[in-house]
């Protein structure tokens, strides 16, 4: 039985008849997902069909079809999936608001459900089906571990004041997950998805292409699961700020799609035998960090503005906005990694060939925008613009807290002033050489 505090009801609409609908939006996979198993509970309560239904919008945000394709083929092993368990997958095409809406009422959809998502954009799409429907309709936080209004009421400050409040509650949500079952009040059969007519209606940007040294969909976020937890785990807490070296887990590009459980991964690393240091370390990013990114958004409509930014950040940018700049570049200087700083450009490179940058240079590289951009408005916007639109796990929370956090001060305290940056935290090429092998990296992505 799904936990009711996953669950948040966002209409006061009694219980309705005819099939349960789920509207997969964040959480792109068929197992280990609470929205989709309170579906299913439901469902099989009322001896009702149960329908899973997409949305494909032409243009999400700046997203490519680098981040598209991925998505597209997760989906497309969804809807085989489901239709092993008896559950009909179909995919709409335009806005939600309309086509949504439109669905709900073609099946006659006695209740909905969807997933939980931080951002304005989703929140903005159920607020407008909300007022257009007439069934219940409710929203289930299958992405957290521990759901986003239980772990806190509040913007926290940082991760030293979310992570008491989330280590006394993990134990009751760190659980296996009940297995989604074949669906009995279900007819046979139906029609399939016409994925290359859904690819036609997408208008988006073709020249950022797909990458090849990772796989989409459930199944191969599950292998990459294992990968890590049997040969990269162990050295993680040493290593994982080298970006020369083999540690990360890679699976922040699923956990952005939903194609994987951060449950799951947290379940299956707690219980191996792993040296402990790594993984606590692990553990300490993929649920303290992680779940305090959707805290940020979620409880802070400007998490992607100057004005979300904490007070003490906004006065001490304020007060060196007319400091002198050393150096300073367009937009399409940075995306066409054209910085006077070889490790900036290699970084650049990486993210813009691979769809991931490592994250040790994700913060140099935001942190050196504020420095050569002429104010913090414009390096926010570049950092975001370049992370949507290159990263395969761009346009997610932990992406706009991580701007946030090396341009605003976000979940960090005030440092020594300086020019420029104030009293944010600074970061610098000879640290970086300080901490790992710079020419090696130089020498993974030459410009």
């Amino acid at each position: 039985m799904t936990d009711k505090t996953r669950i948040h009801k966002l209409n006061e609409e009694q219980t309705g008849v005819g099939p349960v609908l789920y509207w997969m939006t964040r959480d792109q996979r068929a197992v280990d997902n609470w929205a989709l198993l309170y579906a299913q509970e439901i469902a099989r309560e009322q001896k009702a069909p149960l329908k899973v239904v997409f949305c494909l919008v032409p243009r999400f945000l700046d997203a490519t079809m680098r981040q598209c394709e991925f998505m597209l083929k997760g989906l497309e092993e969804v809807e085989l999936t489901l239709r092993k368990y008896n559950i009909p997958f179909y995919l709409v095409a335009g806005s939600p608001e309309q086509e949504i809406v439109r669905f709900i009422e073609k099946v006659g959809a006695g209740t909905v459900i969807t997933d939980f998502s931080p951002l304005k954009i989703h929140r903005a799409w159920k607020e407008a089906v909300c007022k257009s429907i007439d069934v219940p309709f409710y929203e289930v936080d299958a992405h957290n571990i521990i759901p986003c209004r239980q772990a806190s009421n509040k913007q926290e400050f940082g991760a030293y004041t979310i992570r008491p409040k989330i280590l006394r509650k993990i134990d009751s949500y760190l659980i296996d997950f009940p297995r989604i079952e074949k669906h009995p009040f279900n007819k046979p059969g139906g029609e399939s998805v016409n994925w290359e007519k859904a690819r036609s209606t997408l208008k988006i940007d073709t020249g950022v292409g797909e990458v090849d040294w990772i796989l989409p969909g459930e199944k191969a976020a599950g292998k990459m699961l294992m990968d890590f937890i049997d040969t990269r785990l162990t050295n993680y807490a040493d290593h994982r700020n080298d970006p020369n070296k083999n540690t990360l887990s890679n699976l922040s590009p699923y956990l952005h799609f939903g194609q994987v459980s951060a449950q799951r991964i947290a379940f299956e690393v707690r219980k191996t035998r792993k040296k402990k240091q790594s993984r606590d370390s692990f553990l300490e990013e993929l649920i303290v960090r992680r779940e305090l990114s959707d805290n940020f958004c979620f409880y802070n409509e400007h998490y992607d503005s100057f004005e979300g930014f904490p007070a003490w950040a906004q006065k001490t940018l304020n007060e060196h906005r007319d400091d002198t700049r050393d150096r300073l570049y367009t937009v399409d200087d940075f995306e066409q990694a054209r910085t006077h700083d070889p490790l900036w450009n290699a970084a650049q490179i990486e993210m813009a060939t691979t769809g991931k940058m490592h994250g040790y240079m994700r913060m140099y590289w935001a942190k050196k925008m504020l420095e050569w951009t002429e104010t913090p408005e414009e390096a926010q916007a570049v950092a975001i613009y370049l992370n949507d639109r290159y990263e395969l796990d761009g346009r997610d929370p932990s992406g706009y807290a991580g701007i946030a956090w090396s341009i605003g001060g976000m979940h960090d305290r005030a440092w020594t002033e300086r020019p420029v940056f104030g009293k944010i935290r600074y970061m610098n090429y000879n640290g970086c050489k300080r901490k790992f092998d710079v020419d090696a990296y130089l020498k993974k992505f030459p410009v």
